[in-house]
């Protein structure tokens, strides 16, 4: 079998180390919050939505989804719903409270996750991974 393009293996490598980076910081500290209900959360408080069915399309998932979801934040106190006053089938959704505590809480303890695997690189990986996070950057806003 011939060699793989080494752009094509760079591409994947970087794409699963990514995903794999991704994941753990979500599930290894989802120890109060879902990922998905977090990442609700964050939506709302970016401004990013005001209602399900934003939210729904934001998360490319079915209204039907979105609306468990809102439900359960509702429940928990994350999350207010309140009618539209321009609109009675719709409903406002703003960040409780708790629910901004809950963002706070849940991004330091991602942070947290981060910085104890960090604390044992060399300064030469972490210069490598500074280079490295610009990159990714400039990867992801092209």
């Amino acid at each position: 079998m011939p060699d793989r393009d080494p752009l094509l293996a760079l591409a994947s490598d970087v794409r699963i180390a990514c995903q794999h980076v991704s994941r753990r910081v979500r599930y290894d500290n989802c120890h109060e919050i879902p990922p998905h209900h977090f990442s609700v959360l964050a939506k709302l408080a970016m401004g990013a939505a005001t209602t399900a069915g934003e939210l729904a399309r934001i998360e490319e998932v079915s209204a039907p989804s979105m609306t468990r979801t809102v439900n359960n934040l509702v429940d928990s106190g994350l999350v207010a719903r309140t009618p539209d006053p321009n609109d009675g089938r719709r409903h406002i959704l703003t960040l409780t409270p708790a629910g901004t505590q809950m963002i706070q809480r849940t991004r330091a303890s991602r942070d947290d996750w981060m910085v104890r695997r960090l604390q044992n690189l060399d300064p030469d990986e972490l210069a490598t991974l500074r280079a490295a996070t610009d990159i990714l950057q400039k990867v992801i806003h092209a």
